[in-house]
């Protein structure tokens, strides 16, 4: 029997695998299965939740979709990083958290303790969700551990209009973040917003058309100078990409940006204190040809690129 399947045989920090794409085992980019977090450090797991939706639902499936798209991204390191991350990072797919808990904040508490297995045991996390909503018990996790972080928010949505209690959704996290000190405003930024959010709550917010009008790199130093040394935490909703993009999303907006300007702006932004990343809001039932789980596969192994060159600090 041979030992070509990564996803079973092969070792964390093996690097690209150069396989077929269209069989084995589907892990993320092919990274293989464990639960052991010993040496490793990063730790992907998907959150299939989709139960704080305002929109369509479906992005409970975004996980599954995102490591099948990755297959046939897996087979070397992206360009035009210098390295490939799964050589220099030990990384592992830690399969889904299981959510058997209910709705509502006893699902922000399982999640929560989740990622803070990941955490205590010395590695950060890449989220695969799921509605945006997982990005707020991530950041508990994670204010644990780092204290008050700047946000570095890709969106078309604020997702900052206000709340309290069992109304945090996929739409009002970043306000509870806020208003609870995990997350710091006046160093954060929020890139692609095309929605009417009068009350910024202090968040820098990049709106699409400036995206359109600035080079990527002129934006990466906007959010460099903003966040500055503080332990950041980048999260990517999917329909921060114009549908034309990324059509398979709950709440997409025509607009936005292309998958280009948004993975130019990733690969500026080396030199950050990265702590932690997630992308989000994919939702398959919506999606032609893989498009937006494809993109959200690119955008995932680029934000472990830059995870990868930002721990060289």
């Amino acid at each position: 029997m041979g030992s070509w399947d990564n996803a079973i045989t092969g070792q964390p920090g093996g690097g690209a695998v150069n396989s077929h794409s269209f069989g084995g085992a589907v892990s993320f980019f092919r990274t293989p299965f464990g639960r052991n977090l010993d040496n490793i450090d990063v730790a992907v797991m998907g959150i299939p939740l989709d139960i704080a939706t305002t929109n369509r639902s479906g992005a409970r499936l975004g996980p599954r979709a995102i490591r099948n798209a990755s297959m046939s991204l897996a087979w070397e390191r992206p360009w035009p990083w210098k390295n490939d991350p799964l050589s220099v990072l030990k990384v592992i797919d830690y399969g889904d958290c299981e959510n058997d808990q209910g709705g509502g904040l006893t699902s922000v508490k399982h999640i929560e303790s989740w990622v803070s297995r990941i955490l205590d045991a010395g590695a950060a996390t890449l989220l695969l969700g799921g509605d945006h909503f997982i990005s707020y018990p991530s950041l508990r996790a994670h204010f644990k551990k780092h204290g008050p972080m700047a946000l570095i928010h890709f969106d078309a949505h604020t997702d900052t209009w206000p709340s309290s209690g069992e109304g945090i959704n996929h739409g009002t996290m970043f306000y509870q973040a806020a208003k609870e000190g995990i997350v710091l405003p006046e160093h954060s930024v929020q890139i692609g917003i095309r929605t009417t959010n009068d009350d910024t709550l202090g968040y820098d917010i990049v709106f699409a058309p400036d995206v359109l009008e600035h080079s990527p790199a002129s934006i990466a130093e906007r959010i460099r100078q903003r966040v500055g040394d503080l332990p950041a935490y980048v999260t990517f909703d999917i329909d921060c990409l114009d549908p034309a993009f990324a059509p398979g999303t709950g709440t997409p907006v025509p607009g936005g940006l292309s998958s280009l300007q948004a993975l130019s702006i990733i690969r500026h932004l080396t030199g950050i204190n990265m702590v932690g990343m997630d992308v989000v809001e994919v939702a398959p039932a919506y999606d032609h040809a893989e498009m937006t789980a494809l993109a959200g596969a690119q955008i995932a192994i680029e934000l472990l690129a830059l995870y990868a060159e930002c721990k060289k600090r």
